[in-house]
């Protein structure tokens, strides 16, 4: 029997596709503010932000939006005109409206290990965005809690285990970040899951310490996860 209790899973580029819309709206902008501003560094500029940024708006939709506006006023010394924030604030809303579109597998994946083992999902970003994401994606009835959090780090993730009643060594938490999902919870004394996703945001990109590699597992779909929780123990 497997020794685990609890198996925790990231929302975002786990479960549902996120990431590449973000992605495609840069673009976007970038080849808007071309006539001001080359697009490798509008890239960086809008990087830089984005982590000034954090303490202040948290991740999401909102954030990259107001970071975004911000880049392009400075970048083009406040000449950009009202009609191109404009776009870039539609494009902002149409992130927000985007329909929720699953990943491979995983509605099958997460209804069948609901019926033996304990789920909590685990999702960071604006709290209004993720918990509509939530109630579209069709999985919530598998899940026994729901938890949006502003930060994943070993804090947030003992708070939430500790209301859980659920030990570290008893917990894994899948995802696709190594830096957010997996090295939180492997350093709190939990197993890690990491099925990468195709992009990850640079803010998010991580190195796996060697002397944590014992208790993370690497998989490259999420319908491989009932095989592998199998052989944990």
């Amino acid at each position: 029997m497997t020794s685990i209790d609890c198996i925790g899973f990231d929302g975002d580029d786990t479960l549902w596709h996120s990431e590449r819309y973000f992605v495609l709206t840069q673009e976007r902008v970038s080849e808007l503010l071309a006539p001001w501003v080359d697009a490798e560094r509008f890239d960086e500029a809008l990087l830089a932000t984005e982590r000034a940024n954090l303490a202040r708006f948290g991740y999401g939709v909102k954030g990259f939006l107001l970071s975004t506006i911000e880049t392009a006023i400075t970048l083009t010394e406040e000449r950009v005109p009202a009609a191109v924030i404009h776009r870039i604030l539609q494009w902002g809303k149409d992130l927000l409206d985007h329909p929720v579109e699953l990943l491979d597998d995983v509605a099958e994946t997460v209804a069948s290990l609901s019926s033996a083992h304990r789920l909590v999902l685990i999702t960071k970003g604006d709290l209004f965005h993720q918990e509509t994401k939530v109630a579209s994606s069709g999985l919530a009835e598998h899940f026994a809690a729901v938890e949006i959090v502003s930060e994943k780090d070993p804090a947030t993730y003992e708070r939430i285990l500790q209301r859980l009643e659920v030990p570290p060594e008893r917990f894994v938490m899948v995802g696709n970040s190594l830096r957010s999902d997996v090295l939180p919870a492997v350093e709190l004394g939990g197993r890690g899951v990491h099925v990468p996703y195709h992009v990850t945001w640079q803010l998010e990109e991580a190195e796996l310490p060697a002397q944590l590699t014992a208790r993370v597992r690497r998989l490259d779909r999420l319908a491989q996860l009932p095989a592998l929780l199998d052989t944990l123990s």
